[in-house]
């Protein structure tokens, strides 16, 4: 089987799982709005993380960039999980059409085939990474693309929060996005200066039904005082009790992140 072949496949999969899950949850999302794909590097090893970080910095992002993809994050885990280090890569795309091509420039990309020889040839017993786990999101009709936050604090002391929302079913998930546009919990976050990333709906991924925004701050007591004000804000009081929204996170993980130096947010 040619790879030519096998690359055809592959795109032609992710693209009927995307229309599969939107075609379910029912939510609409802007038409013009960007497509995300968020890849999460679990590494065991300081020389996997060593030589990730020099892919990346050196061989993928610019490669990335090349090809007209901007405006690319890399993070890292405030504290360390005890599972292992992890690398979160957020990476948008202007259109799906752009996710299918991206991979078929690269493999055509020379200058990225060479600078990043080190990661792509890595032998099967010296693997860069212990898994590979990819996200595709939708960006929410409330913020149809990233932003880059607007913070003053130096990169290593800021805290990117990273929040993923399960739903006990289909249904409850598309009254969460609904809850996020409709109901005005972007424009909420907005007014309070949470200085979003990015707020999309999870099309593909392992867990499911879901969504996933990413809210940025100067440090830990930045983030605490900006959660605390949302907590108390007589807008969010009235949102969060109104009987439609209810039981609609079955559950909420919450993961604390750094940028690194070379990420472009």
């Amino acid at each position: 089987m040619s790879s030519s072949y096998v690359a055809r496949y592959y795109y032609l999969l992710i693209f009927l799982t995307a229309l599969l899950c939107v075609g379910t949850s029912g939510s609409a999302r802007a038409a013009d709005g960007y497509y995300y794909q968020l890849k999460i590097y679990h590494l065991k090893t300081q020389a996997q993380e060593d030589r990730l970080d020099n892919y990346l910095q050196n061989a993928y992002l610019p490669a990335l960039h090349r090809v007209g993809v901007k405006s690319i994050g890399v993070f890292k885990l405030v504290e360390a999980d005890t599972s292992g280090k992890k690398v979160y890569v957020l990476i948008p795309y202007k259109t799906f059409e752009q996710i299918k091509k991206v991979d078929q420039q690269l493999s055509a990309d020379q200058q990225y085939l060479a600078d990043g020889k080190d990661y792509i040839d890595a032998a099967h017993n010296e693997a860069p990474f212990n898994r590979l786990e990819t996200v595709l999101l939708s960006a929410f009709p409330k913020m149809p693309a990233p932003a880059v936050p607007e913070l003053t604090a130096n990169k290593t002391d800021r805290v990117y929060e990273l929040r993923s929302y399960e739903s006990a079913t289909e249904k409850y998930n598309v009254n969460k996005v609904k809850m996020f546009n409709d109901g005005n919990e972007v424009a909420l976050f907005k007014r309070l200066g949470f200085n979003a990333v990015f707020y999309a709906e999870v099309l593909a991924g392992s867990h499911m039904p879901n969504l996933m925004y990413m809210t940025t701050f100067n440090n830990k007591a930045d983030r605490d005082k900006h959660w605390d004000a949302f907590s108390n804000d007589p807008e969010w009081k009235v949102l969060v009790a109104k009987k439609e929204f209810q039981n609609n996170v079955s559950k909420a993980d919450i993961f604390f992140l750094h940028p690194t130096a070379y990420s472009d947010f």
